[in-house]
């Protein structure tokens, strides 16, 4: 199942509630302010602070 982009919309950051940043080629959702991805299962993003994982710009 394919990530519905228009839930990019409605979501926030679970940590600081901010705007989240889809990276398709990854298949998960980015925080820029807490540097937190967060992965995206059969099409169903997991926003879960303790499932997140560190995100490094430059990876």
């Amino acid at each position: 199942m394919a990530f519905d982009k228009k839930l990019l919309e409605i979501v926030a950051c679970p940590v600081c509630k901010g705007k989240l940043e889809y990276d398709k080629a990854n298949q998960q959702l980015i925080c820029k302010a807490d540097r937190l991805a967060y992965a995206i299962n059969e099409g169903i993003p997991v926003l879960l602070e303790n499932k997140a994982t560190p995100w490094n710009e430059e990876a």
